[in-house]
This record gives C-alpha cells, structure tokens and sequence, in this order.
C-alpha cells in the first residue's frame, strides 16, 4: 500500500464493517507489532470467539446495573505499542485490573475514562454523581468481575481448560501508570450502551503473549489438531506420544520386566484394554445443575439470625450508674422497622410482631444488593 491505494483483501474488511479485525497501522515505535501479532486464522478465530460472548457480558453487567439494560457490541481489536495506548488516553483513568491463571495466564485490565466510570459507579450503587471513592472503585470491581466471569467460562469451555482470575484490583490514577507494562499490547475496545445514558467506550488490554496463546488455541488448525501437543511436556512431545489420544491401560501392561524402557513395545502387544480417559468439568459454574446440587449441601446448615431493635451510646459513668428500673432511649423511632441481621450481616427490614405469647418480627423489604455494597 506504498503507493496510497488499497488492496481487494482491504476494501473488503471496510465493506464488511466488523467482520474482520481491524489492526491499525502501527504508530512510530511500533515496529515489529505487526509481525509479533497474529496469523489470520488467529486473527479471525479470536475475533469470533470475542464476538460470541457480548451477548451473555452485556446481560450479566444489566443484572449488576439492576435500573438500567446494558447492550455491547462487537469489539474492535488492535495489536499497539504501549506508547501510542498511552498516547490516546485521557489524562486520568479508572482501571480494573483482574489477570488470568490456569490453562491460561498472563496480564489483563479494563479500562474508562473518569466520566463514564462515575456514570456506571452511580447506576450500580443507586446515587446521582458518584464520586470515585473507595465505594465506587470497588463497585466498578464486582462490575468487571462478572464480565471476566463470563468471558472466562466461555474461554474454559472452548479450550477444555480451568482458567481462573485473580483477584481484582481497582484504582483511579494518571494514563502513564497503566499497570500494562509490555512494549507491545492487545487493545479490544468495545461499544457500550447504557439505558438512557451517553454511549461508553470501554476498553480492555490482553498481555500479547498471552492473547496470541488464546488466539492459537482458538484457531481451526489447533483445533483439528491433538489437543495434548500444548499440554505435554517437550520431552513427551519429541518422543511422538502427541500421535496417540490419551489412554487407560491395564495395571498388568505395566508390570513385569519391561519397565519404562519397553513401554513403546508394549503399545504394540496384543490384548490391553483400551479405553478414553474420562475428565470432570474443572470449569467452576459450567452447568446450574450441578451448581444447584452444591447449593443444596448448605441448605440444612443453621445461621445465626438476630433482629436489632436499636443502638445507642452512654458514657461510662451512666453505665456503671445502671440499675433496676433504668429506662434506655435507643436510636429508633417508634414504628420505624427494625433490622434483621443474618451472621451480624444486614439482609432485611421488618417489623414487630406479637405470635401468641411471643415476639416475632414480619419482614417488609429485603435489602438491596447495592445497599450490601455500601456496607463493603
């Protein structure tokens, strides 16, 4: 493309809109990115793959938002050097950073501009112009969390592997101290539309290692390929053993003299039973069956429930001048509910009740799950 034109390959990506990746060339510094990135079976088959998961991301970030319905479109991914990202930012960020372990590891982090930060902050936590505390930035948290939740399941059961986040950490700081510390970057920017708000661009970096081992993973020639030739160790894998499926052998084929040293031989004997190896799902979530029958191993276990009339504060002189007949003015109102704490935790509001000879206390509103972020 020296001499300005573009090529047939290059007209047909722009027709098709997101149908393809669409790389930017790469900036000054950026030499080399290009060719470090993906094949385009790669290319595609991650495209694919990220274009198959907007749709449960963008349902699961409405549950969290709860008042507002959350669409996401088809991501845009560039291969960047660190300094033409940084470049394009503004000058202050929000950003999530939740890194991958397992089948799969590496660096990785949301990031927002402080705007649009605060706009979802003030949705999840049920408050007009939140600022970005501490209560917000660890909303924003459980916000993403959910998203590399799904994302992440998704991945595992592609793959046929476990990959696990780490814990979250969320923070508000200056572009130039993007955690981000590769010369060379996987960017996926993703259209975001909230209910009644402004359009939001949330933007994603993948480690570039780590990207282009997903991405390999996901591509047609992996996948009609021996899964065991990523797992095996290279030792394993310069004996041929990749050739074969994995296999269950009878404990006598092991025995005797031949030892490790005539264990090829013995592939060739006639009479072992062979049989596929059966797996369990390693991937946490992966049905709500299974998920259920663990839920039901907890449901016969007894918690502490206590119902908390009021609160107040003496000093130490009142207290020790207690005696029969003291009257306590607490700090509820009468006819106010009262809470209902379930392990010293506020789940719910009522109010009391008289059941026979007894106290009882009927529930009128169950607490939010944004108020139990407030309480973090």
């Amino acid at each position: 493309m020296s001499d300005g034109s573009l090529s047939q390959e290059e007209i047909d990506a722009l027709l098709s809109g997101t149908g393809g990746l669409d790389f930017a060339a790469p900036a000054p510094g950026d030499s080399g990115a290009e060719a470090e990135g993906f094949t385009d079976a790669e290319k595609k088959a991650f495209q694919t793959f990220l274009n198959s998961t907007v749709a449960a991301q963008g349902s699961n970030l409405s549950g969290v938002m709860a008042t507002k319905t959350v669409s996401i479109k088809n991501p845009k991914i560039e291969i960047l050097s660190r300094d033409g990202i940084i470049e394009n930012l503004p000058d202050e960020i929000v950003e999530v950073k939740i890194d991958y372990t397992g089948g799969v590891s590496g660096s990785h982090s949301y990031v927002l501009d402080t705007e649009s930060a605060s706009t979802m902050a003030s949705i999840i936590v049920g408050q007009d112009q939140v600022e970005l505390n501490e209560m917000a930035l660890e909303a924003l948290k459980e916000a993403f969390s959910t998203l590399t939740g799904v994302f992440l399941t998704s991945l595992g059961d592609k793959l046929g592997s476990s990959i696990m986040p780490t814990p979250g950490e969320s923070s508000s700081h200056a572009k130039d101290q993007l955690s981000m510390t590769d010369d060379t970057i996987v960017q996926v920017t993703y259209p975001l539309k909230l209910e009644g708000e402004a359009d939001i661009k949330l933007v994603e970096f993948f480690e570039l290692s780590m990207a282009k081992n997903i991405a390999a993973q996901l591509s047609p020639a992996a996948a009609s390929g021996p899964k065991q030739v990523r797992t095996q160790p290279q030792g394993a894998a310069a004996g041929g053993m990749q050739q074969s499926p994995p296999q269950t052998f009878q404990q006598q084929g092991m025995q005797g003299g031949q030892g490790m040293t005539g264990y090829g031989m013995g592939m060739n004997q006639s009479g072992p039973n062979v049989q596929p190896v059966q797996f369990p799902s390693l991937n946490p979530g992966h049905g709500h069956s299974s998920d259920m029958g663990n839920i039901s191993l907890l449901m016969d276990v007894y918690m502490e429930m206590t119902v908390e009339l009021g609160r107040t504060k003496k000093p130490i002189r009142e207290i020790l001048g207690m005696g029969e007949g003291t009257i306590i003015e607490l700090d509820k109102l009468a006819g106010e509910p009262v809470d209902i704490l379930v392990n010293h935790k506020l789940i719910a509001t009522g109010e009391v009740v008289v059941i026979d000879e007894n106290f009882g206390v009927r529930v009128t509103e169950i607490v939010s799950p944004n108020e139990r972020i407030k309480d973090l």
